[in-house]
């Protein structure tokens, strides 16, 4: 990189917290498909293309968010710029920054399935935020090709790790037809948590996932070896905020990929299921983190029965996020 010449990417944090915790809860692939783009970056994670995940980190999460995207030689906008990493040794270098709280809070949201939202990113008395020990941490990508670096910078201490980009193999998205949906639910997120806390003693193997125009409204069951277990969701306003239905809707998936989003479902304050008429389950997750903002988490899921008879190939994914139609 020429010394005058400007990096296409550098964004500066002085929390890393919302950016460990949304990355958190895709970490279920060995690499993560990173995309640059002027409005934040947004990190993809793909299982056997049967499941996948979306953390978009909007630039509102840094206090400096700069990008310079490569252009064409007639001066138009190049193709977006791709690469991939892995994820968990870019989620350990976050964990330098306030590592010793931030390591402590980890463990406890292990140990509580039913941390909320508020206390998973409020700081504590004893957080560097609250002791105002000033730290940053610095994402920069200087040029295509080169290791995507992370400096953490924190009481004096400056630290520097460099982590080995790859080319990107796209994977192909789950399609999740918004225009063909068989039913659309809002709920509080603490509610489809508690649920899955009730199911997950059973050890299911499948989990099948029931909409209907009549009560129970919303049936989540499970199926394993040790036996079988259902949680029926009553329609009132308090648990459903949104209601839509077009027609009976039932499709099983394989219950340790939908159990991969249960920790964006303790750092969610609210959830929307979706499901379209090819039986795509799409779920997407918004989070509210420091300083009030909006970020979305995304999941997609193809049903047990396409994937169990290898057809995986029928499977879908989607947008980056929010709770739109």
């Amino acid at each position: 990189m020429a010394p005058d010449a400007q990096p296409i990417f550098r964004a500066v944090a002085t929390s890393t917290r919302p950016l460990y915790q949304l990355l958190r809860c895709i970490n279920f692939a060995p690499r993560v498909h990173v995309q640059i783009t002027e409005q934040g970056i947004r990190f993809a994670a793909d299982h056997s293309r049967v499941m996948q995940g979306v953390a978009f980190l909007d630039s509102g999460l840094f206090s400096s968010y700069a990008v310079n995207l490569p252009t064409s030689e007639d001066g138009e906008p190049a193709d977006p710029v791709h690469f991939q990493i892995p994820l968990n040794s870019l989620l350990e270098v976050l964990q330098i920054f306030g590592a010793v709280d931030l390591a402590t809070r980890a463990q406890k949201a292990e140990q509580d399935p039913y941390r909320s939202n508020l206390r998973n990113y409020r700081p504590d008395a004893f957080s560097n935020q609250t002791l105002g020990l000033a730290g940053t941490c610095t994402l920069l990508y200087a040029e295509e090709g080169d290791s995507f670096k992370i400096t953490i910078e924190e009481s004096g201490v400056k630290t520097t790790a460099a982590l080995t980009t790859y080319v990107p193999e796209t994977p192909e998205e789950i399609p999740f037809d918004r225009d063909d949906m068989a039913f659309k639910i809002i709920m509080p997120s603490r509610s489809l948590l508690d649920s899955f806390a009730e199911i997950s003693p059973t050890a299911p193997i499948k989990l099948t996932i029931t909409a209907t125009k009549t009560a129970p409204f919303l049936s989540l069951a499970g199926l394993g070896d040790l036996g079988s277990s259902a949680v029926d969701f009553a329609r009132g306003r308090d648990l459903m905020e949104t209601f839509s239905i077009q027609e009976r809707w039932s499709q099983s998936y394989k219950f340790d990929f939908i159990k991969n989003s249960t920790e964006a479902m303790r750092i969610a304050s609210k959830v929307s299921l979706r499901g379209d008429r090819q039986g795509v389950l799409n779920l997407q997750l918004m989070v509210i983190t420091e300083g009030e903002k909006q970020c979305f988490l995304d999941f997609r899921f193809v049903p047990f029965i396409q994937h169990e008879a290898g057809d995986d190939d029928d499977g879908e994914a989607g947008d980056d996020g929010g709770m739109s139609d």
